[in-house]
């Protein structure tokens, strides 16, 4: 499952272009046996994806990727209530889905909130990933944020382009992992 925002979601994207499910191509044609479910909602703070989750899980899931945070970013939240949402989201996670492999990924704040903020924002997913002891993924819209001809209008939701790009970082990260659910593992480190 994929918990994540408008970026996950696939805002502004036919819903097989987003990358969650461009992810699930890539691994059919890797020859992983996985399903997919793209859990994105736009707009949604890392406080509402710790609000909805308890319903998201009530399925049996193999793992679990958090993407949250972007939009406590975009409206400048404190990076240490960032910090506590993922924390309390993460055990939620072990709670329902105590097998359940869980990564991160390393989302960023934009620039215009000073270097302060973007310092203390970074850090806060390497320092929740250490406390929970979940995988950190490399940021989510890496070799994309900043490339108009990859972005919608808008400079923040990649178009389809950006998505493949995005699933292709994703699933490269993600492979470790899924090789070690395959092999019987849980995927955690």
């Amino acid at each position: 499952m994929f918990l994540g925002t408008s970026l996950t979601a696939g805002l502004g994207l036919d819903p097989d272009s987003a990358y969650p499910m461009v992810v699930q191509r890539l691994a059919d044609s890797a020859g992983y046996a996985i399903e997919v479910v793209n859990a994105g909602l736009s707009g949604e703070t890392s406080a509402g994806a710790l609000r909805r989750a308890e319903w998201l899980l009530t399925q049996p899931l193999a793992m679990v990727v958090v993407e949250t945070g972007a939009n406590d970013g975009l409206r400048g939240l404190d990076p240490d209530s960032t910090a506590a949402n993922i924390v309390a989201l993460v055990a939620k996670v072990r709670a329902a889905q105590a097998r359940a492999a869980i990564a991160l990924v390393q989302m960023e704040a934009p620039p215009n909130l000073g270097p302060a903020y973007t310092r203390r924002f970074h850090a806060l997913f390497g320092a929740v990933a250490r406390r929970t002891g979940v995988r950190l993924m490399p940021f989510l819209l890496d070799g994309v944020a900043g490339k108009r001809a990859l972005n919608q209008e808008d400079g923040i939701h990649p178009t389809a382009a950006g998505a493949r790009i995005v699933a292709r970082n994703v699933f490269g990260a993600l492979r470790p992992v899924l090789d070690s659910l395959r092999d019987g593992g849980t995927g955690r480190r």
